[in-house]
């Protein structure tokens, strides 16, 4: 265990914040509400955006900027979205500073004929371009990205997961027919499923939202979910089939190929920073960081281990050939070749920064003809020969990467229980067991009061869930399936 943090068993959420500030990912801004993301934690952002950014292409999308300042007029044009953004928004009233009367100090100068709101969100002004860049069915689909931050006003900062600003990308798209909105919904969850599954190594339950917790704006709002390790969810990503709404809001309207006027189709979805927080919650330890290979900066770290200089330069050769290897291979490596550190101290580092595979080569490893290969998620240490090693390497990132989704899926299955009565549910969620799977037909009251009563949220209806009669656990209504409630970050 790395000596400044504290134990998970101790405190989990005191772990959290100590091994985002020891891997050195992000700190606490001067700004109240806002973090600094370091260069640690961007790189994993810039893994998330990279491949994230191929996957909305290969897609179909496009991306494009749209501005920060949001006229306020903008967003009182749909009521719903106003509502639900009203009290996180920052408003912008003036331009502009002068001196103040004692010439010490700054006050605002112009006052602006129209506040602005930094964004939250952009359907509103993405909305007023589309009015002008769709008129014809000809101009649909429309299917655009934005990689950029927002900023909801916070103050209770928890770094990565809740924070004022923060980075992300949002989809915003336009459809000729109500199906196909529908459909560029649900694929793009498909896409985050996708991609939290595959390259996050954290499963995921996709489905839908309740009324009550539903994107303001949105006809239905479609989610995935994840288990953290202290049995908490994290919603990861959202997908919404806004209907026609903005499009009413905004007056977009196209010709259809029958010649005649109508409101177009809307989805949004996004996901942001709050993934590197997913990524910590899932997989790490008590000693650091661990990140699954396809996301990490470097899967590989070489030490090359050489204590007399005569040593060395037969080391190094070595460690050219292997790096030759593994750029051939197309696996992402660094060499921690420092002389004013220890072996131990490379070690330890290597260790709270997270890197999949660290591998040592010093002179005897090199007379055998071996290197020594250490699995981060594991602390598995693995004698491999020189020749090949490249070729032994990706497969194990591969195996890795498997390893870690699979014991996140254990976890997640494991710590996931049918409960029948309410009674049950509140010692359930008292004990933090989990994931509860409940029957459920209340509305959005009775879903708050739950809430004041448990802390526990409605957090997803699963879209795969098996068809099964049953009674609502609160009302005792009839009910047609399982829903997930849980405590929630």
């Amino acid at each position: 265990m790395a000596k400044n943090i504290t134990p998970r068993a101790k405190d989990y959420s005191q772990w959290y914040v100590d091994i985002v500030r020891e891997a050195k990912l992000a700190d606490y801004s001067p700004v109240k509400g806002c973090m600094v993301i370091r260069p640690n934690g961007y790189a994993m952002w810039e893994s998330i955006q990279r491949q994230l950014d191929k996957m909305f292409k290969d897609t179909g999308h496009v991306n494009a900027y749209f501005p920060m300042l949001i006229p306020q007029s903008f967003m009182e044009k749909e009521a719903e979205h106003v509502e639900g953004f009203a009290m996180e928004c920052a408003v912008v009233t003036h331009s502009g500073l002068e001196p103040d009367e004692s010439g010490k100090k700054l006050k605002p100068k112009g006052k602006l004929e129209e506040n602005y709101v930094l964004r939250p969100t952009s359907e509103t002004v993405i909305w007023a371009m589309y009015k002008n860049w769709i008129q014809s069915y000809r101009d649909l689909p429309l299917l655009i990205n934005q990689w950029a931050n927002v900023y909801r006003w916070e103050m209770r900062t928890r770094l990565f997961l809740r924070t004022a600003e923060f980075l992300w990308q949002e989809g915003h798209t336009a459809h000729a027919t109500a199906e196909e909105a529908v459909e560029e919904t649900i694929r793009m969850l498909g896409v985050y499923r996708d991609f939290a599954e595959n390259y996050m190594a954290m499963p995921v339950i996709p489905g839908l939202k309740s009324e009550g917790q539903k994107f303001p704006g949105a006809v239905n709002t479609y989610c995935i979910e994840a288990m953290m390790q202290d049995k908490k969810a994290l919603q990861a990503g959202t997908s919404h089939f806004l209907g026609q709404n903005f499009a009413k809001a905004f007056d977009v309207q196209f010709q259809t190929d029958q010649n005649s006027l109508d409101y177009v189709w809307a989805t949004s979805w996004g996901v942001s920073t709050r993934l590197i927080g997913a990524i910590i919650m899932t997989h790490s330890d008590d000693d650091g960081v661990v990140i699954p290979p396809r996301l990490a900066q470097w899967p590989v770290l070489l030490v090359p281990i050489a204590r007399k200089e005569e040593e060395r330069a037969s080391v190094m050769a070595a460690i050219d050939r292997l790096t030759k290897e593994l750029k051939d291979k197309g696996i992402g490596f660094r060499v921690d070749d420092r002389a004013n550190v220890t072996p131990g101290f490379k070690f330890a580092e290597a260790e709270l920064f997270g890197y999949p595979i660290r591998i040592e080569l010093g002179p005897r490893d090199l007379a055998e003809g071996n290197c020594i290969a250490t699995l981060r998620h594991s602390r598995e240490k693995l004698t491999l020969p020189l020749a090949g090693t490249a070729q032994e390497v990706a497969g194990l990132l591969d195996r890795v990467q498997q390893e870690l989704f699979d014991r996140a899926k254990a976890h997640q299955d494991a710590n996931t229980h049918q409960v029948n009565s309410y009674s049950d549910f509140k010692e359930f969620i008292a004990a933090d067991s989990g994931f509860a799977l409940v029957h459920w037909a209340g509305d959005t009251a009775d879903e708050k009061r739950v809430q004041e009563e448990t802390k526990a949220t409605l957090r997803v209806i699963p879209m795969h869930g098996e068809p099964e009669d049953g009674e609502c656990m609160l009302t005792g209504k009839p009910s047609k399936q399982r829903v997930v409630f849980a405590k929630a970050y």
